[in-house]
C-alpha cells in the first residue's frame, strides 16, 4: 500500500516538472527535448505525456511539438475565479471604505489581467473590463507583481523598449529598477498617471509564494481626487493587503498520525 502511495506521488511529481518544463518553452519541445529538460527516459516521458494529452493538460503545436494543453487555460481560470470569491470580502471593504474603484489582477505571462472589479459609484471614475490586459512598467498593479519577483525575473517580463503611455511613464530599465526597489520596501506600488492621463493609482501584491505573487490589489482613482489625499489611499490598501494575506494563508495540514 505504501509503495503505491509513493510511486503516486513521483508520478505527480514527474507530470508536474513536464507541464513546468513545457510552461518555458511556449514553442513547444520535442519529445526528445522534454526528455532531456526534466532528466527522464523517454519511454518515461512519452506515458505521461499521454497520460496528460488525454486529460488535456498537454497539446500538440502545428509544427508537432508539444506544449501546453487548453486543459490549463480552463484550470487558470477556474482558478482565478476562486482567488477572486476569496477576496471578495476584503475587496468590498476597501471599496466601501475608499468609495473609489477597487480592482483585482493576476500576473499573466508579461502583463496585469484584471480579474474582478468593484467601480466607483462617481460619474468620473476609473474602470476597465474583467479580463483587460495592462502592461506592467507603468501600472499601480503590475508594478506591485514585478516588484515581488527576483530583479532578473523582473527584468525578464518586461519587453525590449518600455513604451510611453503618457509623459509620466518610465522608460528606462535603471529608473524602474530603482522604484521597484522602493517598492519592495513600503509594499505599495504608486502610479503617477504613468498609463493613464487623469488617472493615479495605489497597488500592493497579495497572496505571494515561492512561485511569485498570486495576485494585486489596486485602486485607480482620478487625479483631483487622488492628489492630497494619497495617504489615505495608501493606509487603507496596507490594510486590505494584510487582511488579503490572512485570508490567503493556508490552514495548517492535519497530522499524518
Amino acid at each position: 500500500m505504501q509503495d503505491n502511495a509513493r510511486s503516486g506521488v513521483q508520478a505527480i511529481a514527474r507530470a508536474g516538472s513536464v507541464l513546468r518544463a513545457l510552461e518555458g518553452a511556449p514553442e513547444g519541445l520535442s519529445l526528445h527535448e522534454l526528455s532531456a529538460a526534466v532528466d527522464l527516459p523517454k519511454s518515461t516521458v512519452h506515458r505521461l505525456v499521454a497520460a496528460l494529452t488525454t486529460e488535456e493538460l498537454i497539446g500538440t503545436a502545428p509544427s508537432g511539438r508539444l506544449r501546453l494543453g487548453g486543459g490549463l487555460a480552463r484550470l487558470g481560470a477556474a482558478t482565478r475565479q476562486a482567488l477572486g470569491h476569496d477576496l471578495m470580502p476584503v475587496l468590498q471593504q476597501l471599496h466601501a471604505e475608499l468609495d473609489e474603484t477597487v480592482d483585482l489582477a493576476v500576473l499573466d505571462g508579461s502583463v496585469a489581467r484584471f480579474v474582478e472589479q468593484l467601480p466607483a459609484p462617481h460619474r468620473l471614475r476609473a474602470v476597465s473590463a474583467v479580463g483587460s490586459a495592462f502592461p506592467l512598467h507603468c501600472t499601480a498593479n503590475g508594478k506591485a507583481l514585478l516588484a515581488t519577483l527576483p530583479e532578473g525575473d523582473a527584468l525578464a517580463l518586461l519587453p525590449a523598449r518600455l513604451e510611453r503611455f503618457t509623459p509620466n511613464t518610465i522608460t528606462e530599465r535603471d529608473e524602474l529598477l530603482t522604484q521597484l526597489g522602493r517598492i519592495r520596501s513600503t509594499g505599495i506600488a504608486v502610479d503617477e498617471e504613468e498609463h493613464t492621463e487623469g488617472i493615479c493609482a495605489v497597488g500592493a501584491a497579495v497572496g505571494v509564494t515561492a512561485d511569485g505573487p498570486l495576485a494585486a490589489i489596486s485602486v485607480p482613482v482620478p487625479t483631483p481626487r487622488f492628489r492630497g489625499a494619497e495617504d489615505r489611499y495608501t493606509e487603507a490598501l496596507k490594510a486590505a493587503a494584510t487582511a488579503a494575506a490572512s485570508r490567503l494563508t493556508p490552514a495548517a495540514s492535519p497530522s499524518s498520525g
